[in-house]
Formats: structure tokens, C-alpha cells, sequence
């Protein structure tokens, strides 16, 4: 099957897009992770008391899920400007994907702001969520990697 030149478009559109949203959002968790290590570094209460020790997990997590979901989406831009994949979908597992690195690291975020009685706070729901879109895209993914 031969490329067109709007599929080629379209596939650069989206190679941008996670190229974009990749290093914007390593950029934003990198910011995330500093912020955490001034809150130990100034020996923040709100951070570091035992009692918030659910807290700071669900921050960590947060952040290093951001950190790695950023890379991922560097990552999928490379391959797909490379053209490196033949996706059935690249919408579909843009979006996901998209969405994931959205939902993962921003359910640990929000499940971390309130915490009830050492269990995370509902923001914590979106985690799965976010992960079944990962997991289907990186499937996708993973099956449209040209050998």
C-alpha cells in the first residue's frame, strides 16, 4: 500500500504534536520534581511529616510517571517522523496515549492533594484509567514497529 502525501502530512501533524507535548511536558514534570525537592530541601510540613507520607508517594509517582510518559511521547514523535510505524490507528493511539500521559501522572497528582486518613484522595481513579490507554497504545504501538 502506497503513502500519500496527506497521509505523510498527517503523519508529521502528529509527529509534531508528541514531539511538542513531550518536551513541554518533561519541561513541566522536571519543574514538578524540582518543586518536590524544595519542599524535602525546606523541610515542608505539608511534605514531609509521617502522617503525609501518602502524600508524598502519590507526588513522587506523579512525577515520575510524568517523566517517563514525557519521554515516551518524544519517543513515539521520533518513530513516527522516522516512519519507524505503520499504524492502523495513529489517531486513535495518538489520543491515547495523549491521554494517558494526561490521566497517570495527573491522578497520582490530584489523589495526593487530599489524603484521608493514609488513603489517597477519588483523584486517584483516574490512574487506571490512564493506564489501560497506555497500555493499548503502546500495544498498537508495538505492533506497528517496522522491523
Amino acid at each position: 500500500m502506497s503513502e500519500t502525501a496527506t497521509d505523510r502530512s498527517a503523519g508529521e501533524a502528529l509527529a509534531a504534536r508528541h514531539l511538542r507535548v513531550g518536551w513541554w511536558a518533561l519541561f513541566g514534570f522536571a519543574c514538578l520534581g524540582l518543586g518536590l525537592e524544595a519542599l524535602h530541601g525546606f523541610k515542608v510540613r505539608f511534605y514531609l511529616d509521617v502522617s503525609n507520607e501518602t502524600r508524598r508517594l502519590l507526588f513522587t509517582l506523579a512525577h515520575a510517571h510524568g517523566v517517563l510518559l514525557s519521554l515516551v511521547n518524544v519517543a513515539f514523535g521520533l518513530s513516527l517522523r522516522a516512519s519507524a510505524l505503520v499504524l492502523s490507528q495513529p489517531g486513535a493511539v495518538s489520543g491515547a496515549l495523549l491521554g494517558a500521559t494526561a490521566l497517570l501522572p495527573g491522578g497520582f497528582l490530584l489523589g495526593g492533594m487530599v489524603v484521608y486518613a493514609g488513603d489517597p484522595g477519588f483523584g486517584v481513579a483516574l490512574v487506571p484509567v490512564g493506564a489501560l490507554l497506555l497500555l493499548w497504545a503502546l500495544l498498537q504501538i508495538a505492533r506497528g514497529a517496522r522491523a
